[in-house]
């Protein structure tokens, strides 16, 4: 049940695909001793919210809408219910499924059309009227059902603050690029493995290592990051289960821990939580635990503990994190229809 708090304690936001009963944007109070969420208010604005990114000075929150015609809305967070910073903003490509905040614009990765959006933000945490600039995406890759064209699946400035980094599952490859005038524009593009239909990535503490999560197959790609030339070079790849999956499995999120010494990944196919220790040669699975739902789409670690948004079962689950192994257990859950990522306040 949804119960009115107050807005000055910790808080979590969670999306939610609309379309399939979910409530729109959730926003939770966190528990500071044991990381439990207790929901506080949702507000349904824009249709399919699925993904989240905070401002700077957590006054702002931006979501896209994972819709055909495809769109990003501000909201006002300074109180426990979410309020409409002005009308949502077309991105001028479909079904975008991440954003975040980059050199004063909003970015989209817009997976149906395979392109980079940018959207300008306003002083005040508002969104300008439209976009300033759409980076397209051109190439394909083996998967003849999955590959057919591009399909950006995610934007992220890189941890020096000087590119954007962009990853998609369609081309088998991550782009670099940089804003001018506030338009995308492609520095470099950087190929992984045919097939391996790259999803999510991930950057390590020391800003010189990225880890790729793939989705076609179930391995995270090792890769060196150089921020000085904005250059991305895959180093080796590892399995993210420890053996051959019943069928697609389908992974999603990965975070790499604060103190840099682990990696957590999420299978939907196969409703499982994956450690990797990190090493100096790559990567290690050391086991994996289950998510406590059904198909984690997203995956995030707030204050020691990690938390799985699980849209099929309509839940977000929350794990303790061992400090000497990274293996998380189950602490407890909520319920949010169709919830689909968490971001923290």
């Amino acid at each position: 049940m949804v119960q009115e708090g107050r807005a000055d304690r910790s808080r979590a936001f969670i999306g939610s695909f609309t379309a399939a009963g979910g409530p729109g944007l959730v926003t939770a109070e966190i528990a500071s001793n044991s990381g439990a969420l207790t929901l506080v208010a949702a507000v349904n604005v824009v249709p399919d919210p699925s993904y989240l990114a905070l401002s700077p000075d957590g006054n702002t929150l931006y979501a896209v809408s994972e819709t055909a015609e495809g769109a990003v809305a501000a909201y006002r967070v300074g109180g426990d219910r979410p309020e409409p910073a002005g009308p949502p903003v077309p991105v001028d490509g479909s079904g975008p499924t991440h954003l975040s905040l980059y050199a004063g614009h909003v970015l989209t990765a817009n997976y149906g059309s395979g392109s980079v959006t940018a959207v300008p933000v306003r002083p005040d945490g508002g969104l300008a009227a439209k976009p300033s600039g759409v980076l397209r995406h051109t190439g394909s890759g083996p998967h003849d059902r999955r590959q057919r064209g591009p399909h950006a699946h995610q934007v992220q400035p890189d941890p020096s603050g000087r590119w954007a980094v962009s990853v998609d599952l369609g081309t088998d490859s991550v782009r670099v690029c940089a804003l001018e005038r506030g338009v995308p524009v492609l520095h470099r593009e950087f190929a992984l493995r045919p097939g391996s239909g790259p999803r999510h990535l991930a950057f390590h503490p020391d800003g010189e290592h990225a880890y790729v999560v793939n989705e076609l197959t179930p391995t995270v790609t090792v890769c060196r990051w150089d921020a000085a030339g904005g250059s991305l070079k895959p180093l080796s790849e590892v399995s993210v289960l420890p053996g051959a999956p019943a069928g697609d499995a389908y992974p999603s999120g990965i975070v790499v821990s604060p103190d840099g010494r682990f990696v957590w990944t999420a299978t939907r196919g196969e409703d499982v939580l994956s450690v990797l220790g990190v090493a100096p040669d790559g990567l290690r699975l050391t086991g994996t635990v289950p998510c406590g739902g059904h198909w984690p789409r997203a995956l995030e670690e707030h204050d020691g503990f990690l938390y799985a948004a699980n849209e099929r079962s309509g839940d977000v689950t929350w794990f303790a994190v061992d400090e000497a192994t990274g293996r998380p257990q189950y602490d407890g859950s909520v319920q949010v229809t169709a919830a689909s990522c968490i971001v923290f306040g």
